[in-house]
């Protein structure tokens, strides 16, 4: 039998009460990976159509969301963080190229923060990737792809200021 949304949410959910912390994040992270291996579990969450980004699950007692990403073809982002949040990624279909990165300044209301890439990874598929409150980094999609995701809180209700990607050189 496929595991279910409800089934995995309150898989998470048990995690993240009895283990609040990075090992309560970590074992949510394990459960993604072990999820992602089901393929009617993935189906059933990302089908056709799902859009780049739709809340599939929202914990009411703990906050944290499910989301389905689906992208058509390439895509990027700039460095970011996830604010108060921590996150993990789960690569369902296709490949993401990560870029995590040192932060060398803050953002400010007025300024962009800035960040300096330190190390490129590829996620594929089954591969899931914690990131912790203030860790930055920037997917890479150079074709179609599916993710998992978790948020430690809807993000769709939090300000997050930009980040530019610079060298060394230029801070």
């Amino acid at each position: 039998m496929a595991l279910t949304l409800e089934q995995f949410a309150a898989d998470c959910h048990d995690a993240l009460k009895s283990h609040p912390g990075t090992e309560g994040r970590v074992a949510v992270c394990e459960l993604v990976q072990k999820a992602l291996q089901d393929r009617e579990f993935v189906a059933s969450i990302l089908p056709e159509g799902t859009p780049e980004r739709k809340v599939i699950y929202e914990d009411a007692e703990l906050g944290f969301a499910i989301l389905a990403h689906a992208y058509v073809g390439a895509k990027s982002s700039t460095p970011h963080d996830h604010g108060p949040s921590w996150a993990i990624y789960g690569q369902a279909e296709g490949e993401t190229i990560m870029t995590d990165y040192e932060c060398l300044a803050r953002p400010t209301e007025s300024t962009p923060g800035k960040a300096k890439p330190v190390r490129d990874y590829s996620l594929q598929p089954g591969d899931a990737y914690l990131y912790e409150p203030g860790e930055l980094h920037a997917p890479r999609r150079d074709g179609p792809t599916r993710l998992l995701r978790i948020e430690g809180m809807n993000m769709d209700r939090v300000k997050r200021l930009p980040y530019v990607a610079v060298t060394e050189a230029a801070a």
